[in-house]
């Protein structure tokens, strides 16, 4: 591997998102032109900083960084052609300098690894002024390049039909049938369907989830309530995974995210019952840096993100400042080692810059589909917007 990480023991206390840094110092190496480089990175704390710190450069305390570019050998012999050397970031320093910026601890140290990186490929801000421009500016482009490439695959698309079942549910009547639009949604290249069992049964019934798990080839979500009735049937039928969703029976669709905060002890017994049966669990949360933190204490697999306020802003200004709080959040969360979803009111317009995010894998996208389908047919509606969030 070129990127060899080693981590000591002084920060195991540090929640560090080893996959997010492994790959961007992955794709540092690779917009570099490094790609058959070899790297030694070793994250540590202040203490053992400042022992290298004096050993090496006579200063007293800790630095952020250190950089040993691959020199002669104990033995004498030359190092190998593609070793470049070894970086030393100590996280406590790191984590410090972020909380000062009001950045992401994460943000911090792979801003540290390229500046660490560029020392060991020449550069020295240290020689002139001139060159600590030149490192500086290459330092915010290379971050910026790095920061736009995906941290995962192409997102998936998972189509709700629970609006399917509430044309059927108008009439009374055994059509359209939501298990039968699922189906229609899977063969147009769908990753996954989602329905929303509510307590009132307004949309979805029984008999749809029951047949849906049987029939569903590609991933089966259940949103659902955490409501004692509810969970013994998620744990009958053993979804794919479940998404916990606050509800109100006089909403019209869901409002807003659950407090997780709030109910962190009737949450964190769900989510136990649901990990002893197998069920990965997703908290539907708004973007919001606590409440995510607390879906990750109590014990959730996933975060989905509520997009209702970015789909739903009047204004240009009001919209972009909704979006780039999403993609925050979705970062942070990224960070602490959840996953990250996003949905609510995402439409054939707004839904191809959310999909472009770095850290969202999957978007959960209903009404609008459903919408579209009544004028296009539902395959070409679940293409159509296939095509939009994959073109990112």
């Amino acid at each position: 591997m070129p990127v060899q990480f080693s981590f000591s023991h002084d920060i195991a206390h540090h929640r560090l998102n080893r996959r997010l840094l492994q790959q961007r110092s992955a794709d540092l190496l690779h917009l570099l032109k490094l790609e058959a480089a070899e790297v030694s990175v070793v994250f540590m704390g202040d203490v053992e900083m400042a022992a290298y710190n004096e050993q090496y450069r006579k200063k007293k305390g800790a630095t952020n960084v250190l950089s040993f570019p691959a020199g002669e050998g104990d033995d004498g012999f030359p190092p190998q052609a593609t070793e470049l050397g070894d970086i030393l970031v100590s996280v406590d320093t790191a984590r410090r300098e972020a909380a000062r910026a009001g950045h992401s601890l994460h943000h911090r140290l792979i801003e540290l690894i390229i500046h660490g990186m560029l020392h060991l490929i020449g550069y020295d801000h240290e020689r002139s002024e001139d060159e600590a421009v030149r490192m500086w500016d290459y330092e915010k482009e290379l971050f910026q390049q790095i920061q736009t490439t995906r941290s995962v695959a192409m997102p998936f698309l998972a189509i709700n039909v629970d609006h399917v079942a509430t044309i059927r549910q108008a009439r009374g009547g055994v059509e359209p049938d939501p298990v039968l639009a699922a189906s229609l949604c899977e063969l147009a290249g769908a990753d996954g369907i989602v329905v929303h069992l509510r307590e009132d049964r307004r949309h979805i019934q029984d008999r749809d989830v029951r047949l849906l798990r049987q029939t569903v080839k590609t991933k089966l979500n259940l949103e659902m309530a955490n409501a004692a009735e509810i969970v013994d049937i998620a744990l009958e039928i053993v979804p794919d995974m479940i998404t916990l969703v606050p509800e109100k029976r006089k909403e019209l669709t869901t409002e807003g995210g659950l407090d997780v905060l709030a109910n962190a002890k009737k949450l964190t017994k769900t989510i136990e019952k649901m990990r002893k049966a197998g069920i990965p669990v997703s908290l539907f949360v708004d973007a919001d840096v606590a409440q995510v933190q607390a879906a990750l204490d109590v014990g959730a697999t996933f975060v989905e993100l509520h997009t209702g306020p970015y789909c739903e802003a009047r204004t240009m200004e009001d919209q972009e400042q909704q979006f780039r709080l999403i993609e925050q959040t979705a970062e942070l969360a990224y960070e602490t080692g959840l996953r990250v979803n996003a949905g609510h009111g995402l439409d054939y317009r707004n839904a191809h810059p959310i999909a472009g995010l770095p850290f969202i894998e999957e978007l959960s996208i209903g009404h609008a589909v459903v919408s579209r389908a009544v004028l296009v047919g539902i395959e070409n509606a679940v293409r159509e917007m296939l095509a939009i969030v994959r073109a990112v």
